[in-house]
């Protein structure tokens, strides 16, 4: 626009202070702030995610979120996980949380019954050689050979001339079932159980007629 003088009019300048510092526009966000901001995002993300893999107990799904938390430790940006990886870390938690419910289950019936090495032995015949439930039948078995012998290997009646842990008669009998009947519990045990089943089908039906009786 023309001045008076007939010149052109200069816009007019604000003086500011000058601070030092270089100006922003407004309406451009700061690119290292939302860097951070993303990235402290994404780990809140995953962090609540892996809580809920916790909770719910899952175990491949634990094994994915150990690995895709190891990724957040470093300062370096966590790599990709491969298929492959996933896939042995689950074989691998899988397998140990497997041998671990064995051997809890397996200690916990022991601890249940009491077993020592020789009912661990007939326990383990009866379900795997025999097919009898040992949770319903050992008990009626251990009854049995704990009046019969104190389930001692050597235990011998002088009247009968019964022997071993089932009280054979006589003890050479228990030969047919493996070596070493006078001292081996395994093969006195395999005799005894052989015996029951042949005569009475069951634990229970033995231990009833020697209750009823005296003598099986």
């Amino acid at each position: 626009m023309p001045g008076p003088g007939g010149g052109i009019r200069q816009p007019i300048k604000e003086d500011r202070p000058c601070t030092g510092e270089v100006e922003h526009a407004h309406d451009v966000p700061d690119r290292k702030f939302t860097l951070i901001r993303s990235r402290s995002l994404n780990r809140t993300s995953t962090f609540r995610f892996i809580a809920r893999i916790i909770i719910t107990g899952s175990v491949p799904a634990l094994a994915i979120a150990a690995i895709t938390a190891s990724g957040l430790t470093g300062s370096a940006p966590a790599q990709p996980v491969r298929p492959a990886a996933v896939h042995a870390a689950i074989s691998r938690s899988s397998a140990g949380t497997s041998a671990t419910l064995l051997s809890t289950r397996a200690q916990a019936a022991a601890g249940r019954h009491r077993l020592g090495w020789k009912k661990e032995i007939a326990w383990k015949m009866m379900f795997n050689r025999f097919h009898w439930r040992p949770k319903y039948q050992f008990r009626y078995l251990n009854r049995l050979w704990e009046r019969e012998s104190g389930w001692r290997i050597r235990a011998y009646n002088p009247y009968s001339g019964a022997y071993g842990i089932p009280q054979a008669v006589p003890g050479s009998k228990m030969a047919s079932a493996g070596p070493r009947w006078r001292t081996s519990a395994r093969t006195q045990i395999r005799w005894g159980m052989r015996y029951i089943k042949s005569r009475y089908g069951s634990p229970r039906r033995a231990m009833a007629h020697s209750n009823a009786t005296g003598w099986y």
